[in-house]
């Protein structure tokens, strides 16, 4: 009969529900063919007993240096409020600094990345936490590569990854590592996931950005349109017939309300819809230039190239949904 891997998430007072919540959920559904479960799970605190989250709920917890002195698979430390950074960690740090040998796989969550760069671990490594706190952890730790963008980041051994529901992402990624691709999928549409995001995806979608851009929602309309009709040549003027503007209104009003220039906003929109179809449909790339609007894979692989830094195939071969099927 196969043990259970052991999973051990550190929580501390005011930790984020869903840091710890999010991680915990993934493994303990997580099942093997079987129906056997992957893993066993433990929150642990410092002191240990009950342990109350941002959103007021108390989360029983085992004392970490009893949990700590065991075997584990994985460690994973949980985040909270910027705020707890880093003075309320010293002793925490301390806890944790004699026992980060032990586990296969150490990872973070959201600002618990500040803990891992304190005890020295991300030196030298690729690191992402949330995007609200990337800055601070670049300039705090130096010696750290910080990518702010990325849902999460494997580096070795050591993964981080971004705020809240980033966490669930990372979490899916060391099932997949652990038992495979399909069996991550299957547990991601079990938790009725929408989509199981790569780590080198963006922490926002072109879509949140539009929105966030376009503060007074004034697009809206616009950029819904042209997400229904990628597929056919979009100029600034059928944009702005449209919006119901004059052309040369448009592309000033639009520049101003957004911060960048239509085109820009449309080749977002393609190669966003582009990602998506790479991801989970086997069409060519070909195809998939011609259904989002490129119409050539030479333009789509410029396009990627820009915003991804990556070339539509081997984004496909390290992000498809169906490599593995």
């Amino acid at each position: 009969m196969r043990t259970p891997r052991k999973v051990v998430i550190v929580v501390h007072d005011q930790a984020k529900l869903l840091d710890v919540a999010g991680p915990l959920q993934v493994f303990n559904d997580a099942q093997h063919d079987d129906g056997a479960r992957v893993y066993e799970t433990i929150l642990a605190s410092e002191q240990g007993g009950p342990i109350a989250t941002d959103a007021g709920m108390v989360l029983a917890s085992q004392r970490l240096e009893d949990v700590l002195e065991a075997e584990m698979d994985t460690l994973l430390v949980t985040g909270g409020d910027p705020a707890f950074i880093p003075a309320a960690t010293a002793s925490l740090r301390t806890r944790l600094e004699k026992y980060l040998p032990r586990p296969r796989r150490l990872g973070s969550v959201c600002v618990g990345a500040f803990i891992l760069a304190e005890l020295g671990v991300l030196d030298g490594r690729e690191a992402t936490t949330h995007w609200g706190a990337s800055g601070k952890l670049q300039k705090d730790y130096p010696a750290v590569i910080v990518k702010p963008d990325a849902i999460f980041i494997k580096s070795g051994q050591i993964w981080t990854s971004a705020g809240v529901s980033a966490g669930i992402d990372m979490a899916l990624a060391m099932v997949a590592e652990d038992i495979g691709h399909i069996a991550a999928l299957t547990l991601a549409r079990k938790l009725v996931l929408f989509l199981k995001r790569g780590g080198g995806q963006s922490q926002f979608s072109v879509e949140l950005r539009a929105q966030i851009n376009d503060r007074r929602g004034r697009f809206g309309d616009l950029h819904a349109w042209i997400r229904q009709n990628l597929g056919q040549e979009i100029s600034v003027p059928v944009l702005a017939s449209v919006a119901k503007m004059s052309e040369r209104n448009f592309a000033r009003v639009y520049r101003r309300e957004t911060g960048e220039s239509p085109a820009q906003a449309v080749e977002q929109m393609r190669v966003e819809a582009a990602r998506r179809l790479l991801e989970s449909t086997p069409d060519t790339v070909q195809s998939i230039a011609c259904q989002t609007g490129f119409f050539d894979d030479e333009r789509m692989r410029r396009a990627f190239l820009k915003s991804h830094g990556i070339s539509p195939q081997d984004y496909r071969s390290r992000f498809s949904e169906i490599a593995d099927q």
